[in-house]
């Protein structure tokens, strides 16, 4: 099933968000239904409290855009996940987000990350990402802390998209 995505001014996008029950046996559906709407809105991630649900939990898969065979496959469920250290050099790309239509903006995160986390068999893992997979592991990580990509930007920059667009 589709979901509906949450726009920017939605309250939910700001919410720090609680674990979610690892025992609710409706956790396989949903992430059916997160799966659906990220390969639907052809995004590469897709957290909890962009469908309206305030939960510890998102999605990410960037293996259609992997070049380098060596990085990690990256179709992962991250379930009350915790970034344990992020490191390496930092990069700046263009990034959007399915809350924020027809917004881009030039972000800067890092190149690596260990993440502790919930996988959809329920089973404990400790992975290390690095380039692209990071990358979004970062911004749907955000979105469970409350955080949103235009945070990152400077208060002049935010001015300039809000003029063009009209919605920040």
């Amino acid at each position: 099933m589709i979901l509906p995505i949450r726009i920017y001014g939605d309250p939910i996008l700001r919410k720090d968000c609680k674990d979610t029950d690892v025992s609710d046996s409706t956790i396989y559906h949903f992430i059916n239904d997160m799966f659906d709407t990220m390969y639907q809105s052809y995004a590469v991630g897709l957290a909890a409290p962009q469908v309206g649900k305030p939960l510890r939990f998102f999605i990410i898969d960037t293996d259609t855009f992997i070049i380098d065979k060596e990085e990690n496959k990256s179709k992962r469920v991250f379930i009350n996940p915790e970034i344990v250290k992020i490191y390496g050099k930092t990069w700046i790309i263009k990034e959007g987000c399915l809350s924020f239509p027809d917004i881009i903006a030039k972000i800067e995160r890092y190149e690596s990350l260990l993440i502790r986390y919930y996988n959809e068999s329920l089973e404990k893992c400790e992975e290390t990402f690095q380039g692209l997979a990071a990358r979004v592991i970062q911004h749907e990580y955000d979105h469970i802390e409350g955080k949103l990509f235009i945070d990152y930007l400077s208060l002049f920059k935010r001015e300039k998209l809000n003029k063009k667009s009209g919605t920040l």
